[in-house]
């Protein structure tokens, strides 16, 4: 078995997940805090759009074309879906693609857990390897991808698509790539596994989650576009199944970030206002629709959906 797919088999079990997916019909908005109403209209459904894939992430809404793409890590593949439920491959082989978001010309981002790097497509359709060491070691396995308003990518490496003896990094880091791809940057070493990351939106803050330790961290942005004043933003530590992992932003400043027993939502403050209860367990989520009021879920074997009041931050 490659390490690829046994790291991913492997993350799966962690999740405590299954392959039988639950009733369409335990899926709930829960609410912790009454401010939770208001982020939903009145009569929202979870609904499930897609199902019967392997392990779904790394979804994204392309504007332009009005559909979405995500990952299945271990299909090695991107799928299309769209608005009428069509389902088609994006990308074969996608060296087992996770993470995707574009850059500030629309061009697709991809973090690849099989290559350990992350690659920029052109407009004409080739690959351009952005990273894939880092002071002449390899990456880990490149997970999840975020682009700042001045085109610096980030993006996080934890080891899952490795094995132990194949890692040639220190650390499980976050970094930084430079807008005119000169330098790339450690800009966080002290993770277990990093995961999931998100801007506020002024990008002052940028959100991370540590998925071993259960916990989303908020740090400063500095002027360089490095990290500061490190801090717990919520423990997210729960009996039920699921890891904290992806997350994305609406442009009120509310987190939304898959974890245990579904999409916890919170606001800056770190207050855990409520959770979009999935069938399964979720991996990741991303904003779409024409008005950006949708946020789309890629949930083990399926991808979900639900409409919001407040527009998340459009990629």
């Amino acid at each position: 078995m490659f390490p690829i797919l046994k790291r991913i088999k492997n993350k799966i079990k962690s999740l405590g997940s299954s392959p039988k997916t639950e009733s369409l019909g335990k899926a709930r908005l829960q609410a912790n805090r009454p401010e939770f109403a208001r982020l939903f209209p009145q009569n929202a459904k979870i609904e499930r759009l897609a199902t019967g894939f392997q392990f779904t992430e790394g979804p994204l809404w392309l504007a332009e074309e009005q559909h979405l793409i995500f990952s299945d890590i271990p299909a090695n593949k991107i799928y299309k879906l769209t608005p009428d439920g069509q389902i088609t491959i994006f990308r074969e082989p996608s060296n087992n693609s996770n993470g995707l978001t574009r850059d500030r010309q629309g061009r697709l981002v991809a973090c690849e857990h099989l290559s350990r790097r992350v690659t920029r497509t052109e407009k004409e359709g080739q690959i351009t390897i952005l990273a894939d060491t880092f002071q002449d070691k390899k990456l880990n396995s490149p997970n999840d991808v975020v682009v700042k308003s001045d085109g610096s990518i980030y993006f996080t490496d934890p080891p899952y698509g490795i094995e132990s003896e194949q890692q040639e990094q220190p650390c499980q880091g976050v970094y930084k790539i430079s807008p005119d791809r000169a330098e790339i940057v450690l800009v966080a070493d002290d993770f277990l596994t990093p995961n999931g990351l998100a801007f506020s939106p002024d990008e002052k803050t940028l959100y991370i989650d540590d998925s071993e330790r259960k916990l989303i961290r908020a740090f400063d942005v500095k002027a360089d576009g490095t990290l500061a004043n490190s801090r717990i933003f919520h423990d997210m530590k729960t009996n039920k199944p699921g890891l904290p992992d992806g997350m994305k932003v609406d442009v009120e400043g509310h987190i939304y970030c898959t974890g245990g027993g579904g999409v916890w939502v919170f606001d800056a403050k770190g207050n855990c206002l409520g959770t979009i209860v999935t069938p399964e367990v979720p991996a990741n989520c991303a904003w779409g629709d024409e008005d950006f009021q949708s946020l789309y879920i890629t949930a083990q074997t399926s991808v979900y959906k639900v409409r919001t009041n407040i527009p998340g931050i459009a990629v």
